[in-house]
């Protein structure tokens, strides 16, 4: 057998040193040592193996880092970052203190622009491209890699656009493999699939009329034929445009054959691909499965219940939905503006929309969210996944933010439950009718109760909006908290020696606040100490602070949550622990005071 080459593979330079026979051997060393490492350390694996060949590829032909390469999402760069440099701390990916999971500039030369939210690749390679040709650089290369679901994005048709009136030298790669996280969805994967199948439905191919140079289809698994059409669209100058076809999970059977499954699999076996073996028995339920099981049970009820998803209809679990009631639930593709602006329109009609999107990704549509439907006043239910610390997916994924932008906007009712007993009953709430647009913030995980959907699913409770709860009565100290970090108040409470100085109170509307409980806590502590798992800059904690200042309060104010920078990835855990809103840190703060 031939001796291992990536061993000796430090970087691209040496990658180009290979005759191009030995390629296919890189390959597959590659593909196993991404197999290898994820298997055990968990990561995003189907969308880096489908991408081998391509990866190899690119680094062959192109002068990296001189030319430069931009990654879509960066799901698909672990072939390059193990190829650049990192392959000896790959074991340290999405890990505290080790490297990220998605490029990161200032984390290697050859990671161009850091990534983590989707359709921005076309865009910033075309900037780099003109600021080369500013420059009087005209052999620079950049090249856009990105996936068919990310292409049909917004952004990423405004790159397009924009390009084709250009003379920049610009590469744009299409990895067409049908999924992006779920399986791609719309017009333009429907023409994709035409054009891939040799059956282009219109007579003018859509990429060329907007003046790219198109080549394509060709097998991106066939790193000869990939190779000879990046050195000859190598001599090409202007924008230019590959359509590649690959396999997501390409060389492991099961991600093969389950690409959804093996997007993030956790831990599985490298030589089988099984999954290993999670035991649920006696879980709490994720609070994800709480919204689809409870969005389901609604719909059924109640049939002017909406569903929207821009491409996260497993992620958000309003699979269950789509599954049951295929004309009422709907995977909007990678499109946050238009999943928000296609919800206030419904919402002018009258039919009750729940628009379900990660807190991350709400961002990309904060204008649509001020303009369409808070300056409208209409009622949208914003149900805001994955909000707070998110773990090892790192600074471009944590929901650390959706406190601060979206208080600020009139009309907005924000709220984040401690439970999912309490998510499930504002969703009963919100489909009773309100007057205004309201965002319904939980975290990504598992709750807090066992055995919910048998005992507690239906059972619904309405709420009233603005109110607070007191959790424990105290006698020195107010602890308000906001969501579900509530919880840590409460188990670090039960291990004080003195729990009885500590009150508690759950203040689960960040807007409207419960002014009135508001005063009376005010009136009878000096000590207050709120406590989030958003920024602590424009959150729950500024919102008090603004309350006392405004009512001429002097009580000593602490604000716990996210300070003041991008948290890096680990575990939620080691995050909180990091941002001192665990449950240890909270319970030497109270024992303190």
């Amino acid at each position: 057998m031939s001796a291992n080459l990536l061993s000796n593979l430090n970087n691209p330079a040496d990658l180009r040193q290979l005759e191009e026979t030995q390629l296919p051997q890189v390959a597959q060393e590659l593909r196993n040592f991404i197999i290898d490492i994820v298997a055990v350390k968990e990561g995003h694996l189907g969308a880096s193996l489908g991408v081998v060949e391509l990866t190899i590829a690119l680094h062959y032909v192109f002068d990296t880092p001189n030319d430069l390469l931009v990654w879509d999402v960066g799901h698909q760069a672990y072939g390059h970052k193990i190829i650049t440099g990192r392959r000896d701390n790959f074991h340290t990916n999405r890990q505290l203190g080790g490297i990220s999971g998605f490029p990161k500039r200032s984390e290697s030369v050859y990671d161009t622009f850091g990534v983590g939210h989707s359709s921005t690749s076309i865009s910033a390679a075309l900037g780099m491209a003109i600021a080369s040709n500013l420059k009087g650089d005209y052999n620079k290369q950049h090249i856009a890699i990105i996936g068919d679901a990310s292409i049909a994005s917004g952004m990423a048709f405004e790159g397009l656009n924009h390009a084709g009136v250009t003379d920049a030298n610009l590469l744009v790669i299409l990895n067409d493999n049908a999924i992006g996280i779920d399986p791609s969805v719309g017009a333009l994967k429907q023409y994709l699939t035409a054009v891939k199948a040799g059956k282009n439905p219109r007579q003018n191919n859509m990429i060329k009329s907007l003046n790219f140079d198109y080549s394509g289809p060709i097998d991106g698994h066939d790193i000869f034929a990939v190779i000879k059409e990046l050195k000859r669209l190598q001599k090409i100058k202007g924008p230019k445009f590959l359509h590649i076809i690959t396999t997501k999970g390409k060389g492991l059977q099961q991600a093969e054959e389950n690409q959804v499954i093996y997007h993030a699999p956790g831990k599985f076996d490298a030589t089988t691909g099984a999954l290993q073996p999670k035991s649920e028995e006696n879980l709490p339920p994720k609070y994800q499965d709480v919204f689809g099981l409870t969005i389901l049970d609604l719909a059924r009820k109640n049939e002017k219940i909406i569903g929207i998803t821009p491409a996260m209809p497993s992620g958000s679990s309003l699979k269950f939905m789509m599954d049951e009631f295929p004309k009422r639930a709907f995977d909007v593709g990678i499109a946050e503006q238009h999943a928000v602006t296609l919800a206030a329109g419904m919402a002018t009609q009258g039919m009750i929309v729940y628009c379900n999107i990660y807190s991350t990704f709400l961002q990309r549509a904060y204008d649509q969210v001020i303009h369409d439907v808070a300056l409208q006043n209409l009622p949208v239910i914003f149900c805001l996944d994955r909000a707070g610390l998110v773990g090892e997916d790192g600074a471009t994924h944590h929901g650390v933010f959706d406190i601060a932008y979206l208080r600020c906007i009139p009309n907005m009712i924000v709220y984040a439950p401690s439970d999912e007993i309490a998510l499930q009953n504002i969703l009963y709430t919100a489909q009773l009718g309100l007057n205004n647009p309201i965002a319904i913030r939980y975290p990504r995980g598992r709750g807090v109760i066992t055995n919910w959907q048998a005992t507690n699913l239906g059972k619904y409770q309405e709420i009233e909006i603005g109110r607070s709860i007191c959790n424990k009565k105290g006698s020195r100290i107010a602890v308000l908290s906001n969501g579900s970090i509530g919880n840590n108040v409460t188990l670090a409470i039960a291990k004080m020696q003195h729990p009885e100085t500590i009150a508690h109170y759950d203040f689960p509307f960040v807007k409207p606040l419960d002014e009135k409980v508001l005063h009376i806590l005010f009136n009878n502590f000096k000590t207050i100490v709120t406590i989030e798992d958003g920024t602590v800059k424009g959150g729950f904690g500024s919102a008090i602070l603004e309350f006392a200042s405004e009512n001429n309060y002097t009580s000593k104010i602490t604000v716990l949550g996210i300070p003041d920078e991008f948290i890096e990835q680990g575990t939620v855990a080691e995050l909180q622990q990091y941002c001192k809103i665990d449950v240890k840190s909270l319970e030497i703060l109270f024992s303190n005071y």
